[in-house]
């Protein structure tokens, strides 16, 4: 029993200096997915009576879930964000909305007034009554038209963030699951180990 117990000792320790020369010479990948190969990458392997195990280092795997765990809190000021992004958006479509519906009006009031020949109480000549009332209808064509520009860029706006809400969801709901899959994993894995040293001891 002492003689494995050295020989793991000696299988850890010079895989530990490997992973150190390792991660002297490379670049790690700070992202959940980086972080997660990195953590598997320096843990080592044993077989012992016909078994594989998989050892870990606890702090290294503390500071996974920690990672993990700020990962999902900035996800979630991200979402908060985007939420309060579209319900700007929302209430700006509203407004928009209410100001084009009040020049449809106005637009409306304006045709059917075009043909009476007093403006402003005062009587003038049909030409220049229906070049009045045509620059009028001509500008407000011109503001129609703007918010109706305004309106679908600002609709626009709102579906991409939507959009950009989803994808942002259902990344997070699939690297949640994935971690969550990881950590039981490897949780097994120590718990096995423990488990067996248990017995062993």
């Amino acid at each position: 029993m002492k003689n494995s117990f050295l020989l793991v000792a000696a299988l850890l320790f010079s895989c530990g200096l490997i992973i150190a020369q390792e991660e002297s010479a490379e670049t790690e990948d700070m992202s959940i997915k980086g972080q997660y190969e990195t953590l598997i990458r320096k843990s080592t392997n044993y077989r012992q009576q016909g078994k594989r195990y998989e050892v870990v280092r606890l702090l290294e795997l503390e500071a996974f879930q920690k990672n993990v765990t700020d990962s999902l809190k900035a996800a979630n000021a991200n979402i908060a964000e985007l939420q309060g992004t579209i319900a700007k958006q929302e209430a700006s479509n509203s407004s928009l909305t209410a100001a084009l519906e009040k020049t449809s009006k106005d637009l409306k009031a304006v045709s059917e007034e075009k043909d009476s020949m007093s403006f402003l109480g005062k009587l003038i000549s049909k030409g220049t009554y229906n070049l009045i009332v045509w620059s009028i209808i001509f500008a407000l064509l011109i503001f129609l038209l703007l918010f109706i520009y305004k309106f679908k860029n600002s609709n626009s706006l709102t579906q991409q963030a939507k959009l950009a809400l989803s994808d942002l969801e259902k990344e997070f709901e699939e690297h949640r699951r994935r971690a969550l899959e990881r950590e039981q994993k490897i949780s097994r894995k120590l718990q096995d180990e423990i488990n067996k040293n248990k017995k062993g001891g």
